[in-house]
């Protein structure tokens, strides 16, 4: 038998095992998606994988530019993978976040955090600067009964624990704070302008209110208020503007990947800041709904609380509060 006849021979030897070759690759494929009790499959994807390696290895030099050997080499990665990946741990999974992950998102995402914060804080100035100097302006930004509550000398927050309990204002706010994030975030799909804009008026409404109330001498309860829950939740708001403004640039300038693999990189990332975030949102829900309108805490306690809990958030996101001691 020549050359020429044995190759031949081997090459149809290799593709007469093209049904194990789809039955491996399927296997695979559905051992990715989730996992089996049974022992004997189990290691039939051990079998599969030493059968895909040793046909593409005679494959690729017998069939080198044929559907065949590009086949083989799929089904082999995805038998590689199948085989290699690691068993998901919630708990190891959420360390793996809190210690790694976030604090790179963090490093990543610096230049959008100082541009939503300057953003926010630039709206805040110009509202307070325009209802100071154009009182009427106030009905833009604030409802009629907030408007007549404090003309009349009150602020709208007094009395909410005789009106609504605790755990059910806490659960409204928390539900509230979460879905604002959330639209800041999600906004930022549109280009990155539905950042600008939410962010924008948010800081409208808040300069706008405190400007209001500090002409009837009440800006000083309205700070009272906010003191335990201001700080991490407007922080919140600007960190998740930042993670909606990261995912609107690579939707505007993609880069070399194409803006689809941009925007899904972008999403991925930032989308690990926006979980931490919410979390972040349950206490301070809790703390708005427990502790910022009950009048049995001074200010001195609420600041004490707003800052430790804004200091426990900073510490959270860049890795330090869960950080391995080093031997």
């Amino acid at each position: 038998m020549s050359a020429r006849e044995r190759e031949r021979a081997f090459s149809a030897d290799l593709l007469s095992r093209a049904g194990q070759w789809q039955d491996a690759e399927a296997r695979a494929r559905r051992f990715s998606h989730g996992h089996t009790d049974d022992a004997v499959d189990a290691l039939r994807v051990a079998d599969d994988y030493r059968l895909l390696a040793h046909d593409l290895a005679r494959a690729r030099a017998l069939l080198p530019d044929t559907h065949a050997r590009q086949f083989l080499e799929s089904a082999y990665a995805r038998a590689h993978a199948t085989l290699h990946q690691r068993a998901w741990k919630p708990g190891n999974a959420i360390l793996t976040l809190l210690r790694e992950e976030l604090p790179e998102v963090m490093q990543w995402l610096r230049p959008y955090i100082v541009f939503s914060t300057l953003t926010f804080a630039l709206a805040v100035t110009a509202g307070y600067a325009l209802v100071k100097q154009y009182p009427e302006l106030i009905a833009l930004f604030a409802s009629p009964d907030l408007i007549s509550s404090v003309e009349s000398g009150r602020l709208w927050t007094q009395g909410l624990l005789n009106i609504v309990p605790s755990s059910v204002l806490s659960a409204q706010i928390l539900t509230n704070n979460i879905l604002v994030s959330l639209f800041a975030y999600c906004a930022g799909f549109l280009f990155g302008l539905g950042t600008i804009y939410i962010l924008g008026l948010n800081g409208l409404m808040l300069g706008a209110v405190f400007a209001f109330v500090g002409m009837h001498g009440l800006s000083g309860q309205l700070f009272n208020f906010i003191a335990a829950h201001g700080f991490v939740e407007l922080s919140v708001m600007c960190l998740s503007g930042a993670a909606g403004a990261a995912v609107g640039e690579a939707l505007v300038r993609p880069g070399e990947a194409g803006r689809m693999e941009s925007f899904r990189i972008a999403a991925l990332r930032s989308g690990k800041l926006v979980f931490a975030c919410a979390l972040l949102l349950i206490g301070a829900g809790l703390i708005e709904g427990f502790i910022s309108p009950d009048p049995r805490f001074g200010l001195t306690t609420r600041l004490t609380i707003g800052i430790c809990y804004w200091c426990l958030m900073c510490a959270l996101l860049s890795g330090r509060l869960l950080r391995r001691r080093r031997s």
